[in-house]
């Protein structure tokens, strides 16, 4: 108590806190001796009622992941959904070399076991096979890699610049990168393997079609 009756406004603060409190949270924390009673209580879990900093009362946001578009280019829908040449480039190039590794492996491999010496011992024999294996691998691997790599940035320029995407494009893309690969051999490599490689390319997109239709 203060003077002349009055009380003092140091003891009106926790009071007014207190029903501040309450009027709140929907109950007086002060008075809780029980969590149970305050769960059964209707309402007393209401969102609306927490700090507004939380903002739980407006529900909870998700991150919202969505895929970039795919291509919208003519003719660019393929066997596996493709959002562009980037994608292009990067699963072709990793395909093509993995098939390129393990054919190589496996050619490298029954030609180790065609060499091994004669009366050889286990590990000289195991020496073999791993030598073939390490020689033929990588190096197939790495040259149809290459091969993959130029074609698919050749292929995606004249797509690019074509404004679609078909067999008559993949074909020449071929042939432009078949002779760039063997540029440095001289004239007739060059004309061979471009030949090869358009055939190679023609093969490819008219199985794709045949599959797609």
């Amino acid at each position: 108590m203060g003077w002349f009756g009055k009380s003092d406004p140091k003891e009106q603060k926790p009071q007014q806190q207190s029903d501040s409190l309450e009027q709140t949270l929907g109950f007086d924390p002060s008075q809780l001796s029980n969590v149970s009673n305050v769960i059964s209580t209707p309402g007393a879990l209401d969102v609306s009622k927490l700090h507004p900093l939380a903002g739980l009362d407006k529900g909870v946001e998700y991150l919202d992941l969505e895929e970039e578009q795919l291509s919208t280019m003519e003719g660019s829908q393929g066997l596996i959904p493709s959002r562009g040449w980037t994608d292009d480039l990067c699963y072709g190039t990793g395909a093509v070399y993995l098939i390129g590794l393990g054919t190589g492996g496996a050619y490298g491999f029954f030609e180790g076991l065609r060499n091994i010496p004669p009366n050889s011992p286990g590990k000289l024999q195991l020496n073999t096979v791993l030598n073939h294996i390490t020689r033929r691998g990588p190096f197939l691997g790495n040259n149809m890699g290459v091969l993959a790599l130029m074609y698919n940035l050749v292929n995606s320029s004249i797509d690019t610049f074509r404004g679609k995407h078909d067999t008559v494009g993949s074909v020449g893309a071929g042939a432009i990168t078949g002779a760039l690969f063997k540029s440095s051999r001289g004239v007739k490599p060059m004309a061979y393997a471009s030949v090869l490689m358009a055939g190679v390319a023609g093969a490819w997109g008219l199985a794709k079609e045949s599959l797609l239709h």
